[in-house]
């Protein structure tokens, strides 16, 4: 953004989709050489709580902006967390925080930007929220790079760390953010908060969870 933008333009450095704080050619290069790593991070899902409902008391023009909103201010904050936009799938926003760009506190970020999303979503506000979320966090293990073929490649995180962030986050009512025992422990909270064994869809065994709510 700065003087020299022009001439970084030129030779095709420019702000990465995923955070603009970041120049975006590690992301090409890795889209374009289908590389990637297993990688330390924590994961943020989160969604609309009722969106089937919700579409269906509005039009289609409606819930579209309704949407853009949701999108718009869930990457502001992500961005704000210095996290990554991984992607949004329908009502869901997937966000990734590791070392690179979150600091050795990418937990707590993770974390941190949950409870920020569900305030910026109105959740604690005295009239209620202007669209009701749910979230989950949960840090490990993933693979983090480019999948795809020739006519499509998308970046991303995969295994089991992401399918657990996303359990724990359909399982978390509005208001509520799931955070598994290994993240709570991470980031340092816990103390005074709920905790429970909260059965995970394809899990062969409870998830030990705290339950963080705003609102």
């Amino acid at each position: 953004a700065g003087i020299g933008a022009p001439v970084m333009r030129l030779i095709g450095k420019r702000p990465s989709a995923q955070n603009p704080t970041l120049c975006g050619s590690c992301f090409d290069f890795m889209a374009g050489h289908h590389g990637g790593a297993e990688i330390e991070c924590s994961l943020l899902f989160a969604d609309i709580r009722g969106s089937t409902t919700i579409a269906e008391g509005m039009t289609a023009t409606s819930f579209r902006a309704l949407l853009d909103r949701f999108y718009t201010t869930a990457s502001a904050v992500v961005f704000a967390h210095d996290g990554s936009v991984d992607k949004f799938v329908g009502d869901e926003l997937v966000a990734l925080f590791f070392p690179l760009l979150s600091g050795e506190r990418h937990v707590a970020r993770a974390v941190e930007a949950g409870e920020a999303l569900l305030r910026a979503a109105g959740h604690g506000d005295p009239g209620g929220p202007w669209v009701p979320l749910g979230a989950g966090v949960h840090t490990g293990l993933a693979w983090v790079g480019a999948v795809g073929d020739e006519s499509h490649t998308e970046l991303t995180a995969l295994g089991d760390t992401v399918n657990t962030t996303a359990r724990l986050a359909a399982a978390a009512s509005a208001g509520e953010i799931l955070i598994s025992a290994e993240a709570a422990r991470a980031a340092g909270i816990g103390v005074g908060l709920e905790r429970r064994m909260v059965d995970l869809k394809g899990k062969a065994a409870p998830t030990e969870a705290v339950s963080l709510r705003v609102g």
